[in-house]
């Protein structure tokens, strides 16, 4: 594949803003056209709409989806005014994994031409183009600096030229082309023979700086993490197909004892029996790549989810009798140290399969060396031990909360190393990312041999501090005799929907969901929506186990551990009647309508846009049905602009009040019927510190 090198993630410091202002500029459009060429190698219009597994959306939707994420990153940051396409920045905004709460339901959506879409691509590179061309630009780019929204936008666009590029290759053959863009390696030969590479014991410090990061970085690289391993060996090639033909010749597959809990209810549901991307032939076996089937290259790594790692080691530790195993994270980063490989990005052409510098496709896991190994970095990404967890001093980014709490679930493992689409701050070694233990990327592994288990460090409390609070103060302790306020607010709910119809309600901006839960006592069905996926992800533990642990801060570092459950609540009974699922409410999916109640509580002031959420949110209420605003009016800039406040200042001299702003933006489509009303509400911050605060309550009837 000869073509220009495709430009590396941008340093973020240095001296000269137009230099850095030109390669951003350079880095966006060529993410942008790879990222379209992409799908060039689709080979008609039913490529896009037929859904490669059933447990994604069609590619039409990752087609849009990284453009909507500019315009919706942008939107929430303040660095665009103005939507493009409302309609696709809500259809296109959510569902690339597997979290309960992505909505993957086809009948709710009505997907646009891929003539719509390009256009709609077309526009939000203009709109980008000329904010990078014409924004203000000091350095360096730091977490707190406006760029690095501009730069989360192209590095995400990244991430998905990689997980679409999965997607393609699970596609069925009749729907994807050959191109020249995507030219896949075409050497191969027989496997070199593995063999054990001693690693010295090691200490390190990993984690970045979010005040000098140097390059973008997602949030769970930035804290600190000390690492200490001991001395252990490891495999000196990555397993390669025909190492691992070994373990399916051996009936691997077949052998139930090799295989945890886990890994053999997917290996049975899906009938497992070979990798998945092995073909057999007669009596030969044929590899899928990206776009086309070829004769087996014994020697290129296999391709694997965790499972049939895990199997594999587990076959190799009985047949050797040593304690074989996955790497742990800390395992990796000491086999990096070791190898002599560097933070930064390598230089074209990387002296390892990655960064598209030399083909579309994996490549023998001989060719590339790293010290007295190969493919540290490169290739095939290296399936771990260790499930994500955040370093000390995590803390989410405010415009993109959900890229990794919702993987803190015991669910995701840890991916390193790299594959050879693997671009920008996915190719970096100080990246983290992390797949459920099934899922299929350009993903393989090597193995380590030691004495030691490797370490787990994930937790099973929710240590977040702001979901905790919030969990505290939706179904914890009542404090100074206040009375629990979701309940409150679904108890003045279902009192003033007294005699009327009550199939549906929607709990808009439900936090960690009890209201949503009240509501479903009264209701046939109740959805409960956030912006916030941390918070989503609370409602859905609760209603698929009913019960969850989490840790609320006493003094200091000091914590007491709690635990909160459904049944206690009188609630488990009508948890089935209840949805969650993620959201903007100044945006929200035409599907989400139809409801006898909206209950908004304390939200409107957080809104970027509340005029966009109030203006039309009588599209989404049956007539007659009822709307709940609850909020304490806490207008504040770094959540709204000042011109978008409903109320909360003075004009012409004269005050104007939130509740003066609500009658002229509702008054064409409702009437007051209840309020306004006080409802104090308590959070706990810490053990002897509390808010107190007063909600302000009205019920609305629409005309």
């Amino acid at each position: 594949m000869k073509q220009t090198a495709f430009p590396r993630t941008p340093l973020l410091a240095g001296h000269d803003a137009e230099q850095t202002r030109r390669q951003i500029l350079d880095y966006f459009h060529a993410t942008f056209d790879r990222y379209e060429q992409l799908f060039e190698v689709l080979n008609g219009a039913e490529a896009y709409y037929v859904k490669p597994i059933a447990l994604r959306h069609p590619l039409i939707f990752y087609f849009g989806h990284t453009a909507t994420f500019f315009i919706n990153k942008l939107v929430l940051a303040g660095l665009l005014a103005q939507r493009i396409d409302p309609k696709f920045e809500s259809m296109f905004a959510i569902g690339v994994d597997e979290m309960s709460w992505d909505d993957l339901n086809e009948v709710r959506y009505d997907w646009p031409t891929i003539d719509a879409v390009r256009a709609y691509r077309q526009q939000v590179r203009a709109a980008v183009d000329q904010l990078i061309r014409t924004a203000p630009l000091s350095l360096p780019i730091t977490w707190d600096h406006p760029w690095w929204i501009i730069v989360m936008g192209i590095e995400h666009e990244r991430i998905h030229l990689e997980t679409s590029s999965v997607l393609i290759r699970q596609h069925r053959l009749c729907y994807v082309q050959p191109h020249p863009a995507w030219e896949p390696c075409r050497s191969s030969a027989a496997a070199p023979q593995n063999g054990l590479v001693d690693v010295p014991a090691a200490s390190f410090r990993v984690g970045r700086e979010r005040s000098n990061p140097e390059i973008y970085g997602w949030d769970n690289e930035f804290g600190r993490h000390e690492a200490s391993t001991g001395a252990f060996q490891a495999s000196r090639h990555l397993v390669s197909n025909q190492e691992f033909l070994a373990f399916v010749d051996a009936g691997g597959y077949a052998d139930d004892s090799l295989w945890p809990a886990e890994g053999l209810a997917w290996k049975k549901f899906a009938q497992a029996s070979q990798p998945t991307f092995w073909i057999k032939d007669g009596s030969q076996w044929r590899l899928r790549l990206m776009l086309e089937e070829v004769a087996m290259p014994w020697d290129w790594p296999v391709e694997t989810n965790y499972h049939e790692a895990k199997a594999f080691c587990n076959w190799q530790a009985r047949r050797t009798g040593q304690p074989v195993r996955l790497p742990s994270e800390d395992e990796w980063q000491a086999m990096r140290h070791f190898a002599g490989t560097g933070d930064l990005p390598l230089a074209p052409p990387a002296a390892a399969n990655i960064e598209l510098d030399h083909y579309a496709s994996a490549c023998p896991v001989g060719q590339f060396a790293h010290g007295p190994l190969f493919d540290v970095i490169g290739n095939v990404w290296q399936w771990l031990e260790t499930p994500t967890y955040p370093y000390d001093g995590f803390a989410v980014h405010p415009i993109y909360d959900d890229f990794t709490t919702p993987t803190f679930d015991d669910r995701h493992n840890l991916l390193k190393g790299g594959s050879w689409i693997s671009c920008g701050n996915a190719a970096v070694p100080q990246s983290r990312y992390a797949f459920r233990r099934h899922f299929f990327q350009h993903a393989g592994f090597r193995y380590v041999v030691a004495d030691a288990p490797a370490s787990q460090p994930a937790s099973h409390y929710e240590t977040d501090r702001l979901i905790s609070e919030y969990i505290e103060f939706h179904y914890g302790d009542e404090y100074f005799a206040v009375p629990n306020f979701p309940r409150a607010l679904a108890r003045l709910a279902i009192e003033a929907m007294a005699g009327k119809p009550a199939g549906k309600a929607l709990d808009l901006g439900c936090a960690t969901g009890r209201a949503t839960f009240e509501l479903a006592r009264h209701f046939d069905q109740v959805t409960g929506i956030d912006f916030s996926a941390r918070f989503i992800g609370v409602g859905t533990q609760l209603q698929e186990q009913g019960r969850l642990r989490y840790t609320l801060v006493e003094e200091g570092e000091l914590v007491a551990y709690k635990e909160c459950a459904l049944g206690a609540l009188g609630l488990a009974d009508v948890a089935a009647k209840v949805e969650f699922f993620q959201g903007d409410a100044c945006n929200l999916k035409p599907v989400f309508t139809g409801y006898d109640l909206i209950l908004a509580a304390n939200l409107i002031d957080r809104l970027y846009s509340p005029a966009a959420f109030l203006k039309t949110v009588h599209e989404r209420l049956n007539p007659g049905g009822l709307l709940l605003l609850a909020s304490p009016y806490t207008w504040l800039a770094e959540h709204t602009r000042r011109e978008e406040w409903v109320g909360g200042f003075k004009r012409d001299g004269e005050n104007v009040t939130t509740l003066n702003g609500l009658k002229a933006m509702l008054g064409g489509h409702f009437r007051l019927v209840d309020g306004p009303r006080s409802v104090p509400f308590v959070i706990r911050e810490t053990k002897r510190k509390f808010q107190h605060t007063l909600s302000e309550v009205t019920i609305w009837q629409r005309i």
